[in-house]
């Protein structure tokens, strides 16, 4: 449905993620991965989506200077929201122990907000998803940590892995989206790019 795009645009996908480059191929998408590096650091005073929509256009202001005039450029920043708190990717087994702990037997959102940008224009969405985590044993925490090592996922944990068989009882709202990427909007945005940009 989607491949009639490049004869007209060049999408460029600007993620090292595995599981964002896999839904982009599930879409039919046609894309070059150009990564650049950025420093992942927001204001404090930002709350809930607000954080990872100013990372999306965060990572986005790297390349702008840089792109023609048929290519449309996605950033994406996903982020798990806990009671108040922004749970980033955990740097070590601890912190990512403590990230799940403290999401053990409650609900959480994670939030994955999307950046479009073209030589001229940019266009932000997000996404809300709902997941309620079962208890958690101290022995299975320990369990998922040591031999799936989450350190690379926003929240320390994978819904498309073990724990997420295991403990999420339910999810309200977009399962890809706590994967990493709201599909549905992508496949939006770009269904409708000729009156988008």
């Amino acid at each position: 449905m989607l491949d009639k795009l490049s004869s007209t645009y060049h999408i460029i996908l600007a993620s090292g993620s595995p599981r964002r480059q896999q839904f982009f191929k599930d879409l039919g998408l046609k894309f070059e991965i150009r990564l650049k590096s950025v420093d992942e650091v927001y204001p404090e005073q930002l709350q809930h989506h607000e954080i990872s929509d100013y990372l999306a256009v965060l990572k986005a202001s790297v390349f702008t200077n840089e792109l023609k005039a048929n290519e449309v450029l996605v950033t994406s920043d996903t982020v798990v929201w806990n009671e108040g708190v922004s749970l980033a990717k955990p740097h070590d087994a601890q912190e990512a122990f403590d990230m799940i702990a403290a999401m053990s037997g409650k609900s959480h959102e994670v939030i994955t907000s999307v950046c479009f940008t073209t030589a001229t224009s940019q266009k932000v969405l997000h996404e809300i998803t709902k997941v309620y985590f079962e208890n958690i044993s101290t022995e299975e925490i320990n369990y998922y940590v040591d031999n799936f090592k989450p350190f690379d996922k926003a929240g320390a944990y994978g819904i498309q892995e073990w724990i997420g068989n295991t403990k999420i009882a339910r999810i309200e709202g977009s399962y890809s989206n706590v994967v990493g990427l709201p599909t549905h909007l992508v496949y939006k945005v770009f269904s409708e790019i000729e009156t988008l940009f």
